[in-house]
């Protein structure tokens, strides 16, 4: 069975960090003074809610090689096997100021989408080409490499605490759908090369941070209208025409709030659940549809 180096990945973190040109990241503290690693665990997120509620401060991360009761979006089960990465960050602080970016709860998809894009741009820069397939996957080739769980806390519409988990597919065995880093290796002997030797699980869990740090400072400094573009960018439903309802569309971004934007036909338009009669585009909350793994 793998296991995870503490020191492989302090100097990996430390490595992306001068190569991202910062020194603490996001979260200005030290990561190994909070950092908790597990052979196996139910869950990297529910852990690591149990350590903010025992005063775990932002930037706190919680490592697995295995998980025994992942979860996915929608409660659904994700199957965690050894040899994977299951980390997940804290975006909250003891004294329950709000995390930065500052934003309602109402806009928890922001989070989600920041650090995607984060993560793929990281993967992206060692040659990796990762895109982003709506709303919270990763995908290669295709094929599901890894996905995001956000989970917050508010008071008053606002989020106070929340957490970002990340599940990516390095040694372990995946799905028909799925995918993981060494089988793409082994297909793609050039992009290995490309790589570097310095990839492995220590440093794929170095770029998943620093990525998500990158996100995170991108939506805090430019804003979501400003990040948007960027996403969009990546993901690989740009411009696929799907069904709606009977009715032909074509999926043309996403808004804001993490819906799905959709114009429609205006020949077969008329009014439903989704928008009024008069509109041709409709937005589509995560859940409604299912876009599925291969184009």
């Amino acid at each position: 069975m793998l296991t995870f180096a503490r020191e492989k990945f302090t100097a990996a973190l430390k490595f992306q960090r001068e190569k991202a040109g910062v020194e603490n990241g996001f979260w200005e503290r030290e990561i190994e003074e909070n950092l908790h690693i597990f052979e196996s665990l139910p869950s990297t997120n529910k852990t690591l809610w149990e350590l903010i509620d025992k005063g775990a401060p932002t930037g706190t991360v919680v490592i697995a090689n295995q998980q025994t009761a992942g979860k996915g979006q929608w409660g659904r089960n994700w199957i965690s096997e050894a040899g994977g990465l299951y980390l997940s960050v804290a975006l909250a602080k003891p004294c329950g100021c709000n995390i930065a970016p500052d934003l309602p709860i109402s806009h928890t998809a922001q989070l989600t989408m920041s650090g995607a894009l984060g993560i793929a741009t990281a993967l992206r820069d060692r040659q990796i080409p990762v895109c982003l397939k709506w709303p919270n996957d990763l995908i290669l080739q295709n094929l599901k490499l890894g996905g995001i769980l956000t989970e917050v806390r508010g008071s008053r519409g606002r989020i106070t605490k929340g957490i970002i988990g990340v599940g990516l597919n390095w040694a372990n065995s995946v799905p028909e759908t799925g995918i993981n880093l060494q089988t793409y290796f082994a297909k793609e002997p050039t992009a290995k090369e490309a790589t570097g030797q310095l990839l492995s699980l220590e440093m794929l869990a170095a770029m998943v941070l620093q990525g998500t740090e990158l996100g995170l400072w991108r939506l805090q400094e430019e804003g979501i209208d400003r990040l948007l573009p960027s996403y969009c960018q990546l993901l690989g439903s740009m411009g696929r025409e799907i069904s709606i309802d009977g009715r032909s569309g074509k999926i043309v971004g996403v808004t804001p709030t993490g819906e799905l934007r959709v114009k429609v036909d205006s020949d077969s338009m008329a009014a439903t659940s989704y928008s009024p009669a008069s509109t041709t585009e409709i937005f589509l909350k995560p859940g409604t549809i299912t876009l599925g793994y291969s184009e």
